[in-house]
């Protein structure tokens, strides 16, 4: 090779090393300015927070925007942190629940803790109830009325059981109908349910079943809804890596979900409780960079996520129960899935959702629901004419859909606007 080409070749080595410098610095600077509030899209953290200054300001960088469960008497170091809580105070949650309560009392209690807690911007609503009985639901209910009406704005936080738990713990025969009771019972502006499905390397399928059926009454009861994950490892569930927070990250979205829950930021100092972002000294542990990871693309693609509905998700090669296959879809004919330099070890898994937004715009997302292997991916359209818009996880910005973009990590989605 002669000179000139050496130079030549150097000079756009260069101009593409400058470019892609520029697009990571614009992407950062972008960033910055995109931190979506709950209201749009919460990110919580699951259990009682500490109100440390140091780890308030870690959970901020971590991207976290609703500290988990807090006390009145704390509220200030909240307020400094610029992080919102739900309160946890004995006044709405030491009831018996399964027996009816005595409203004059109730109201009473809340009228107090309202006096206390003031014009608190610290404050999103209060902590209820964990996984209840469906016999709770109607005082629940009870309490969730009187915060509406004494404190109006302020939200009611009731977590329910996931699909997977016996008609006798939830205390109905239907999965759907005990969810239906956040919304026709206790009137909670979002639905919040559990669901831990990470066992030996592998997303057991009760985990979309749990998405899919939550998902359904979203979308016909116009009520968004958060799912809680994952974040430690404990009793026989995997340990954390970035496949694990990414696939149940990525999957909640690709159902249209506007939260993700994480149980727990914080590791318990009990049982094999280990690898919570925060340990049981409390210090960072890999899981916090893993954590922070994932919430960034959260914060990127909210903007762009809060605008669309969920019009359907869509599994291949096999559907979960209740879920729906890709041969289903409106807009995707088939995805294949190889490797460019090896033979894949095996055949591809994926999910599809598919949205529209309010200008009747369609898009779709892109799991890999493999926690081990990247794939290279192409996606053929039903309608030739289209061309798929590529939603930058990292800024937030429509970009063109090319060069090595069609691979996908472990765990990993992909946003598009169909054209």
């Amino acid at each position: 090779m002669d000179k000139r080409k050496q130079t030549l070749l150097s000079l756009i080595f260069v101009l593409l090393l400058l470019a892609c410098w520029l697009k990571l610095g614009q992407a950062q600077e972008i960033f910055k300015q995109q931190r979506v509030p709950p209201t749009d899209f919460a990110i919580l953290s699951w259990g009682p927070t500490p109100a440390e200054p140091q780890q308030l300001q870690w959970m901020k960088e971590a991207g976290i925007n609703i500290a988990g469960f807090a006390q009145v008497k704390d509220l200030a170091a909240f307020e400094n942190a610029g992080l919102q809580v739900f309160v946890s105070d004995p006044r709405v949650s030491r009831y018996d629940f399964e027996k009816s309560l005595d409203e004059k009392l109730v109201r009473e209690n809340i009228q107090s803790l309202a006096k206390e807690v003031g014009n608190s911007p610290a404050v999103i609503g209060f902590m209820l109830r964990d996984e209840p009985h469906a016999r709770a639901m109607p005082s629940l209910g009870l309490v969730a009325r009187l915060i509406r009406e004494i404190m109006p704005g302020k939200w009611p936080y009731v977590n329910l059981f996931p699909v997977r738990v016996s008609a006798d713990r939830m205390g109905v025969a239907n999965y759907a109908d005990y969810v239906r009771l956040l919304v026709d019972t206790i009137h909670q502006p979002f639905l919040s349910y559990d669901n831990y499905s990470l066992v030996k390397g592998e997303m057991l399928d009760s985990f979309y079943t749990n998405l899919e059926v939550v998902r359904r009454l979203s979308v016909e009861t116009g009520v968004p809804f958060w799912n809680c994950v994952l974040s430690n490892a404990h009793f026989n569930y995997m340990e954390n890596t970035d496949a694990t927070y990414h696939l149940q990250a990525y999957a909640t979205m690709a159902h249209g979900g506007r939260g993700i829950q994480y149980f727990s930021y914080f590791t318990w100092s009990i049982g094999n409780y280990r690898l919570g972002p925060i340990d049981q000294f409390g210090n960072k542990t890999p899981s916090w960079d893993m954590l922070r990871r994932v919430n960034n693309e959260i914060h990127a693609l909210a903007p762009t996520l809060k605008k669309l509905k969920s019009t359907g998700v869509f599994h291949f090669p096999d559907a979960p129960p209740e879920c729906r296959s890709l041969s289903q879809s409106k807009w995707v004919r088939s995805v294949e899935m190889s490797q460019r330099n090896v033979i894949p070890p095996v055949q591809g898994r994926f999910l599809i959702g598919e949205f529209l937004d309010g200008q009747g715009r369609s898009y779709l997302m892109l799991v890999n629901k493999d926690l081990n292997n990247s794939f290279r991916y192409q996606i053929e359209l039903k309608e030739p004419n289209h061309k798929l818009i590529h939603i930058s996880p990292y800024s937030g910005q429509e970009e063109s859909f090319g060069r090595e973009m069609d691979w996908i990590a472990p765990g990993a989605g992909h946003l598009f606007r169909i054209e």
